[in-house]
């Protein structure tokens, strides 16, 4: 036996040793976001790709929250002194080096064995904010523990309600700064890729999927020889188990609170008592709703075209929303976003930053830790070259007359 588990680690060791070579060599040849998604596509089984790149239903929204960001043209101004560009600001109660952060996303291990450690890591290098997600893979204090990087934590409403005052006090004796709510949730989206390719929670590697990732051996290997898979923060009180084996669907449905309202979320607000986000706005109402309700920051979001297919993009509803809500709210911009300049115009129509999930989990997926640090430093360099391009110099100079909307030629 004991030579068995020294062959294990042996071929563990060797198994990580060429992930990371792969990686690295991959990465050095990705110049945009769209040259990470392709090459996770290729070290990805089918059903892990399908849940980190695909939507609901027929992925309408999906489409529609890149691609409206098309529907804005930019209007430089040149002659203008752009030697030195400041591309630092101040949001969410925190200073970070250029207008992004860092949104939650479950289950990063999926996609690379550090998961949400390694993406915290390259939060902590880029100097922004990082939300970890109520199904992460790595723990509460286990992300606490790797870097002082300005932490938020997003909530997900569990039928046990306990665990909302639970997180609240590991959060406070881990040094989160700030919370989360997404409000999007129940029920679930119709996501017929992870039906399709048979996405279970804890992936299995079953007979009818076997191709799937036999094509990915090196992912295989990483995942059969690693640590035991878990939603790390959640496992004591709503564990997911080999004994237990379920679609993700059916684990969120039979696990997730239905019955969460305004009430509640006021609520938790006040029993946090710090800077508070509501994630998932989608209409002005809901807009207005959560600023009388206390909240300090608006997330406009519909879960990266996840949940309600043909729902509203978040870069369509951001000139109303500021409208309705003044200048003095805070704004988020969620989703779509793949270009510095996407966090440029979202700027300019009233944003105060934008944030990515899928574009740093491409990263992740290609080369762990130094993927997402390259992926970051991609979209911070396009950010900055478009602020110089434009003739602006501060992050607080971009406005509505920095773009226009597209007149199309009959």
């Amino acid at each position: 036996m004991s030579w068995f588990r020294y062959l294990l680690t042996k071929i563990k060791k060797i198994t990580l040793s060429i992930t990371g070579w792969l990686g690295q060599w991959l990465s050095s040849r990705c110049v945009n976001i769209h040259d990470f998604r392709k090459v996770s596509r290729w070290l990805l089984p089918k059903p892990i790709y399908g849940y980190l790149d695909g939507g609901a239903d027929d992925e309408i929204t999906l489409a529609n929250n890149t691609q409206d960001f098309a529907q804005y043209e930019l209007l430089p101004k040149y002659l203008v002194d752009v030697s030195s560009i400041d591309l630092t600001t101040h949001v969410m109660n925190c200073d970070i080096n250029f207008p992004l952060v860092l949104s939650p996303t479950g289950m990063s291990r999926l996609f690379h064995p550090d998961g949400e450690r390694a993406v915290a890591e390259a939060a902590k290098n880029a100097g922004l904010i990082y939300s970890l997600s109520t199904l992460s893979t790595h723990s509460i204090e286990e992300v606490a523990a790797i870097c002082d990087v300005p932490k938020w934590f997003q909530i997900y409403v569990f039928k046990d309600r306990t665990l909302i005052t639970e997180f609240f006090e590991r959060c406070r004796k881990s040094g989160f700064v700030g919370m989360t709510l997404t409000i999007d949730v129940p029920p679930q989206g119709n996501r017929e890729k992870d039906v399709r390719y048979g996405l279970t929670i804890p992936p299995k590697i079953n007979l009818p999927r076997v191709l799937d990732y036999s094509l990915t051996p090196l992912w295989s290997i990483n995942y059969l020889l690693g640590d035991k898979f878990e939603l790390a923060n959640v496992s004591h009180r709503a564990p997911v188990g080999n004994s237990d084996l379920m679609t993700l669907i059916k684990y969120l449905h039979d696990q997730f609170d239905f019955s969460v309202s305004w009430e509640d979320a006021e609520e938790m607000i006040n029993l946090w008592a710090g800077p508070f986000a509501i994630k998932g706005i989608s209409s002005v109402s809901d807009a207005k709703r959560a600023v009388e309700i206390g909240a300090t920051t608006l997330i406009l979001s519909n879960h990266g075209g996840r949940q309600l297919d043909s729902a509203v993009t978040p870069i369509g509803l951001l000139p109303e929303v500021r409208r309705a809500v003044g200048e003095t709210v805070e704004l988020i911009l969620d989703g779509g976003v793949r270009r510095g300049s996407d966090i440029f115009k979202a700027l300019a129509l009233g944003a105060n930053a934008c944030s990515v999930g899928r574009p740093y989990l491409y990263g992740l997926a290609t080369n762990g830790e130094q993927g997402v640090s390259k992926v970051l430093d991609i979209l911070k360099t396009e950010f900055e070259r478009t602020m110089g391009l434009m003739g602006i110099t501060r992050v607080s100079d971009i406005n509505r007359g920095c773009l226009r909307r597209r007149k199309f030629i009959e």
